[in-house]
């Protein structure tokens, strides 16, 4: 079997860099969390609530177990192999096909990136309302692409301020969350609140309980995306060995805590009909909550900062990833330069920063395209697919004895994650909408050509 060795450090004189690490338990904890606290849950919960009736927090529930599960396979692989690449690297040290290497890192990147995409036009749109701007679809995509410059920026100059604008905007995150529960919580105490709805289970007459749970499992777990972004950052961590398994499992279990607190709290206020019925679930239940709250107005600019700290996370980990896949030889040299001074991967920056410009493009050339609508299932979708690959090659690197100290996530945890991801993934068990699988597929056919493209460049230099 072909394997890759790990990157041994530069050699001095080398005149490549190494990365900076700056990222401590706190903003690795930082980072995880504003990861997975995306716009998810502020558009989600309405549509989960339809899939399933008021018990909407059951998705959540799910959706943080199945998460945590997959988290102990990447907390084994990050500690093992603490290298930038996550998914990518982890699957070609198990499987050496370049080929499903390519694949796999591609999928992973693609989901950064139009998630960061999408969260850009967001960004525009929500700037655009909270101002009242009467602006046309023109305008809205130079906002957008001038706030992916904006981010641009932010990356090349350096992950220490990458990080810690994250702190920023985890906690505005945060603030509107916690709003909403807070204010909820209130209405709830003067005995406003139905909470018979909260355990009615009620399906769409087309499927059946499981199919229905299935959906909105899957809708859920877009919301829960996020913290296999951080292993991606490995190389510029503390001592990842010590701190990451703390900060994963803590991260994972504040954000899974806030969702199943938000989604109860929210069909206990408002009725069901009514919340999936919504483009903006939350603001429906703090209107309901707390009238005289102006939370209509200030929305816009929590959701502004919600969907900036996914952008600037989602590049982040792009990045890293096209920077640790060069680094390993599996894509070209020129994506793992550094910059000298910085010491930021600034050519895989640069790289995935024209193809976001490119997606938001299209996307806003086509707002009411129905790839707009599919765009957070497919990257579910796609990512859960790599976490069914993860969670196997968990299982045959076993073999590979590093003599290092890692985390162990034993032998069950791993099947039961591979079965759970495959299950959301299958057509006729996770009852998602055909769109996702030809958007999936369309997305994988663009990565085997680009990969047959290099192989044959890299074939004709051999000759």
């Amino acid at each position: 079997m072909a394997q890759i060795s790990p990157p041994s450090p530069p050699e001095a004189g080398s005149g490549q860099p190494s990365l900076k690490r700056v990222m401590g338990p706190g903003l690795l904890l930082l980072f995880i969390v504003g990861d997975i606290l995306g716009t998810g849950i502020y558009a989600l919960t309405g549509q989960v609530a339809g899939e399933v009736g008021g018990a909407a927090w059951l998705p959540f529930t799910i959706a943080f177990v199945v998460a945590l599960i997959t988290a102990c396979s990447y907390l084994e692989l990050v500690t093992k192999y603490p290298q930038a690449a996550g998914a990518a690297l982890y699957v070609h040290k198990a499987f050496g096909k370049h080929a499903l290497t390519f694949l796999v890192c591609f999928a992973v990147m693609c989901s950064g990136i139009t998630s960061a995409s999408a969260a850009s036009r967001a960004f525009a749109a929500n700037l655009a309302t909270g101002f009242g701007l009467d602006v046309g679809n023109g305008v809205i995509l130079l906002i957008a692409v001038g706030f992916m410059l904006l981010i641009l920026a932010v990356n090349l100059r350096g992950v220490g301020e990458s990080v810690k604008l994250n702190v920023v905007l985890t906690a505005v995150e945060l603030s509107g969350l916690l709003m909403v529960i807070v204010l909820s919580l209130y209405f709830i105490s003067g005995g406003h609140a139905d909470f018979s709805r909260v355990v009615a289970f009620e399906t769409p007459a087309d499927k059946n309980v499981f199919l229905a749970a299935s959906a909105a499992t899957s809708l859920a777990f877009f919301a829960m995306v996020g913290f296999e972004d951080s292993v991606n950052m490995a190389e510029e961590t503390k001592d990842p060995t010590r701190i990451f398994p703390r900060m994963m499992f803590a991260g994972i279990g504040i954000t899974g805590l806030i969702y199943v607190l938000v989604s109860v709290c929210a069909v206990a206020v408002v009725p069901v009909g009514q919340l999936a019925e919504s483009e903006t679930p939350l603001v429906t239940v703090v209107q309901t909550a707390a009238p005289g709250v102006p939370i209509a107005s200030l929305l816009p600019f929590i959701s502004m900062f919600a969907v900036a700290n996914s952008a600037l996370i989602n590049m982040l980990m792009a990045s890293r990833l096209l920077y640790g896949m060069s680094k390993q030889g599996v894509l070209p040299p020129f994506l793992s330069a550094v910059h000298a001074t910085r010491r930021t991967p600034h050519a895989a920056i640069l790289f995935t920063t024209v193809i976001a410009v490119a997606l938001i493009t299209f996307v806003s050339l086509v707002p009411d395209s129905p790839v707009v609508a599919l765009l957070g299932g497919t990257t579910s979708l796609l990512l859960l697919a790599v976490f069914a690959a993860v969670n196997v090659a968990v299982l045959v690197l076993r073999r590979d004895v590093t003599g290092t100290e890692h985390f162990n996530a034993g032998r069950v945890l791993p099947v039961v994650g591979t079965v759970t991801c495959l299950y959301l993934v299958l057509p006729w068990s996770s009852g998602r909408p055909s769109g996702q699988y030809e958007i999936a597929g369309i997305l994988l056919v663009v990565g085997a050509i680009l990969w047959g493209a290099s192989w044959l460049s890299a074939r004709r230099r051999r000759a």
